[in-house]
């Protein structure tokens, strides 16, 4: 089933997300009312949520407007995330159908006898009956310590069968390994997951996928402004003064000017955050309108071409070969 793309239900000003000149286009289908076909581009994202208020956290981006909610067993909080969903349905009257909502299997469930499982435990932390999509988090194997995907993929597209998922997906494949998976498989991923922001910007990336009918969701909006990540070079995107500059002069945040920017390439967006105020300030960004120049000048910062989530050496297995920056090396943007 062709994956169907939309915003979720506040306005968007069409000139906020007019691609610049030079820029991918988002070639998809027009906006759409949400339905349960239908993957919101502004997402929120539960990744190292604080777990002291992680469901509160949850239920208030519901409450605010987010219509689209990523979480996965790795995270270790699809319990607190469940609760959280579960409360800000109940104080919104909105149904489960509203809602989109993600997870992924972990590397440690790979292999046809792992998938049911898998499934089956992340339904039931989360209290829902099914999932809008289910990713392969990573194209590894932790148990066999290797790159692995053709047969967990198989087992995955069972699961549309049973009523447990509706979409499937994949996360941080390299351009080998999803070329790979589509050659022998019936059912292509829906959707792929993986870092994208100014300075990872991988356009003709984005472009192949495109091509290929499949959504592409941006996770690291904002690039390295999670603690778990060193600090150094480069600066902050945040704190850019690139980003800075646009914010005060559009009267929007340095936050907002970022998920404009992963919006506008058509691309799903997934900030996550603990705090109230930042939660209602990233749903903002979708009044916020940039201009041709603003994109100029982001698309300036892909300069960098650096990658913050790059597990490959603590795992022993190589990853996004074939991608500007699989070895470090800050060559021309793939």
């Amino acid at each position: 089933m062709k994956l169907l793309i939309s915003l979720i239900s506040l306005a968007v000003a069409s000139s906020a997300l007019a691609p610049p000149s030079g820029q991918i286009p988002f070639t998809g289908q027009a906006p759409k009312p949400l339905t349960r076909e239908s993957i919101p581009l502004l997402g929120f994202g539960t990744w190292n949520l604080d777990r002291s208020n992680a469901s509160e956290a949850v239920s208030f981006a519901i409450q605010s407007g987010f219509r689209h909610i990523d979480c996965a067993a790795a995270y270790g909080n699809e319990e607190l995330v469940g609760k959280g969903i579960a409360d800000g349905l109940a104080k919104t009257g909105l149904s489960r159908e509203d809602l989109w909502i993600t997870s992924k299997l972990w590397n440690d469930h790979h292999g046809a006898k792992n998938v049911p499982t898998a499934i089956a435990t992340s339904l039931q932390k989360l209290g829902l009956d099914y999932l809008d999509l289910y990713h392969m988090h990573w194209p590894v194997n932790s148990v066999k310590h290797k790159i692995g995907y053709k047969s967990t993929w198989a087992a995955m597209t069972k699961l549309l069968g049973t009523g447990q998922v509706k979409h499937l997906g994949v996360c941080n494949f390299s351009p080998y390994q999803l070329d790979d998976l589509i050659n022998s498989t019936s059912h292509l991923p829906s959707v792929h997951q993986m870092e994208l922001h100014p300075y990872l910007q991988q356009t003709e990336w984005i472009n192949w996928h495109s091509k290929h009918g499949i959504h592409v969701t941006a996770y690291s909006p904002f690039a390295g402004a999670n603690p778990t990540y060193d600090p150094g070079e480069p600066p902050q995107l945040l704190h850019n003064e690139v980003t800075q500059r646009i914010a005060k002069k559009r009267n929007c945040t340095p936050a907002q000017v970022l998920l404009v920017w992963g919006i506008s390439r058509g691309t799903s967006v997934i900030p996550k955050s603990s705090h109230a105020n930042r939660i209602t300030e990233n749903v903002g960004a979708l009044t916020c309108k940039l201009e041709k120049s603003d994109f100029k000048a982001l698309n300036g910062l892909g300069k960098w071409h650096h990658r913050f989530v790059n597990p490959s050496k603590s795992w022993g297995v190589e990853l996004y070969e074939g991608l500007e920056d699989s070895k470090g090396k800050h060559g021309k943007s793939a």
